[in-house]
């Protein structure tokens, strides 16, 4: 049986990159309905339309992450359209760069609402939703290698997503009795549409950044997107059984080595 026969699964930031990764493995792997999220209606649409003539009914829903309210509501928007929630993956993410100096008390906020609050909110009101069907679930939180501590740069973006791995542990230890599992994923460097635009902004890279990137880590390649995807379905799963409020790395440089 696939993995997530007859589920229907919401994924938060699902238009681009990982989100629209793990929206595909989803319908690959039996979804009955997916909903992905996003503020790019042409991009949404267009992917909707994709997953959706390959037999997979999914829905685009416009959604803006910095609007908490926008965040709830995809929630139940995916509840109306498809008569249920099975599995919750919180995959947006912002990534603007500001140091523990010269970050401004509004670009932490934008942090805050994006990596932190919205996926917390998305986690309550689908775990309300689980419960009030009395049925178990599964939750992803996507998060980052870098809540371990990450780069002087990346200081709001680590505090937020430090935060969210908090949550998913406190999370998935308040509604273990109700079967609902919630873990979260630490991903490293990945190679995606979007990393390669903020490594072209942020860090002056050519066009020949990803060849680069590769050369400089162990494996000889970044994370993939469709590797990280199938992680993540599995999660999802009930193959991975019992586990819970993991925040796993998925990283080849080993958090405490040292050389």
């Amino acid at each position: 049986m696939a993995l997530l026969q007859d589920k229907v699964i919401l994924v938060s930031g699902g238009t681009q990159g990982l989100g629209a990764g793990v929206a595909r493995r989803a319908a690959a792997e039996g979804a009955a309905g997916i909903a992905i999220t996003g503020r790019n209606a042409d991009s949404g649409e267009r992917l909707a339309a994709e997953i959706t003539a390959s037999g997979v009914e999914t829905r685009f829903i416009k959604t803006d992450l910095a609007d908490v309210e926008q965040a709830r509501n995809s929630v139940l928007e995916t509840v109306t359209a498809f008569g249920q929630l099975d599995c919750a993956v919180n995959a947006a993410g912002l990534t603007t760069r500001g140091t523990m100096l010269d970050t401004t008390p509004e670009l932490f906020d934008a942090h805050i609402a994006v990596n932190l609050k919205s996926p917390f909110f998305i986690m309550a009101e689908t775990i309300k939703h689980l419960r009030s069907r009395g049925v178990p679930g599964n939750i992803l939180n996507v998060i980052s290698i870098a809540e371990l501590g990450g780069q002087p740069y990346l200081a709001p973006y680590v505090a937020a997503k430090a935060g969210l791995a908090g949550a998913t542990r406190n999370a998935a230890h308040a509604h273990r009795w109700d079967k609902i599992r919630i873990n979260g994923l630490d991903i490293g460097w990945t190679a995606t549409d979007g990393e390669a635009e903020t490594q072209k902004k942020f860090h002056g890279a050519g066009d020949d950044w990803l060849e680069k990137a590769n050369a400089s880590v162990p494996m000889g390649k970044l994370g993939q997107v469709d590797e990280i995807a199938e992680f993540i379905v599995f999660l999802l799963s009930d193959r991975s059984g019992v586990v819970t409020g993991s925040v796993i790395d998925w990283d080849q440089n080993v958090y405490g080595g040292s050389d």
